[in-house]
């Protein structure tokens, strides 16, 4: 009751005004600021925090900072009533989000680790991605974005390094979104809070400390359902997202360095839904295909990649499109380095396409 009290306090007379879009540009350069993911993440948390009164963050430990420290120093600055613990429970999360964004709220629960959203599964696929839709649109719970941190870390194990987009990418009525590190993170996190319709955000867990970059201070937002061509080529399609694309880049340099191979990088960004026609474009450049990603490759959301390529491109194809994904076993601890698709795997993917092209 105490919960209820607080969070009626919280919930607008009239819907919030929604920020237009502005996508992030290089014209702030006095206005930049070296983050790195979790520091981004929190950023972004506090431009939103700041800026919708209706605003709350919520989940397992959020309050203290988080296991991961992205929301660290907000519960001090907008109080308990905007940033609380939750019980342990991925189901109650995902529900009160719903109940919450559905009254008018916005609503940014974290899931502490992707591991552990299948108990919330039910919310996220029977209430939260079809409330608008059985209702004839007379309902709506938009104001949702759950934060879910994913992905190998090097030592989690089963149970702490899986990627779980392509359950989530089967779920019409809600977006999944992940960044490849801090500058899009802000801004598709602010996209995503902002956005009228519910967001599964997945934020690679790797990338926390390790990724740094020159972000701008600055509110801006990066579309969803847009992909981004990180690097221009002409010989090869090379296809990711998230964490991955540390790695993929690692691969295209040394294919170019070694062997004078221009391989076109595209970064998905969005999931659900992805942007079919850059890369499109791409492969009708270049004819060939690779895709990679750490979650398992069968049903993997590389296989959907392939299909609709297929489709699109197959009179354009000149080499059959390569998977490079996780194997199909649980994720392991002591052979996570055999598992994971490394750059070794991805360059050998890029060499394997060309030569058959020749």
């Amino acid at each position: 009751m105490m919960l209820c009290s607080r969070i009626s306090r919280r919930l607008p007379q009239v819907a919030s005004t929604k920020r237009c879009l502005v996508t992030v540009v290089d014209d702030f350069q006095e206005n930049l600021k070296q983050m790195n993911l979790f520091s981004a993440i929190n950023d972004a948390m506090n431009i939103a925090l700041s800026n919708d009164k209706t605003a709350i963050v919520f989940g397992e430990d959020v309050a203290f900072g988080g296991v991961f420290r992205c929301s660290q120093n907000l519960k001090d600055r907008f109080g308990p009533d905007r940033v609380f613990n939750t019980p342990l429970s991925e189901n109650g999360i995902a529900g009160f989000a719903v109940g919450y964004a559905a009254m008018g709220g916005t609503a940014i629960g974290e899931i502490q680790f992707a591991d552990y959203i299948f108990p919330a599964l039910d919310q996220i696929v029977n209430e939260m991605a079809k409330f608008r839709y059985r209702s004839g649109d007379q309902w709506n719970c938009g104001g949702v974005t759950l934060r879910v941190p994913c992905g190998a870390v090097g030592h989690g194990g089963h149970y702490h390094s899986q990627s779980p987009e392509a359950y989530l990418a089967h779920t019409p009525g809600i977006v999944v979104v992940m960044p490849r590190g801090p500058k899009s993170a802000k801004g598709l996190l602010l996209s995503s809070i902002r956005s009228k319709d519910p967001v599964i955000f997945l934020e690679p867990k790797a990338l926390y400390r390790a990724a740094v970059e020159e972000v701008p201070v600055h509110d801006y937002e990066i579309a969803l359902g847009q992909a981004e061509v990180i690097r221009q080529g002409s010989d090869v399609t090379v296809v990711g997202w998230g964490g991955q694309l540390r790695v993929l880049e690692a691969a295209c340099n040394v294919a170019q360095d070694e062997l004078g191979i221009e391989s076109e990088l595209i970064d998905l960004q969005t999931i659900l839904p992805w942007d079919v026609e850059t890369v499109e474009r791409s492969v009708r450049k270049t004819g060939k295909l690779v895709v990679s990603h750490e979650a398992p490759i069968t049903c993997g959301f590389g296989a959907e990649v392939v299909a609709a390529i297929q489709e699109r491109c197959f009179l354009s194809l000149e080499a059959p499109i390569q998977r490079v994904c996780g194997y199909d076993t649980p994720f392991p601890l002591v052979f996570e380095k055999y598992y994971v698709p490394d750059q070794l795997k991805n360059l050998e993917a890029i060499k394997y396409v060309m030569d058959f092209a020749k």
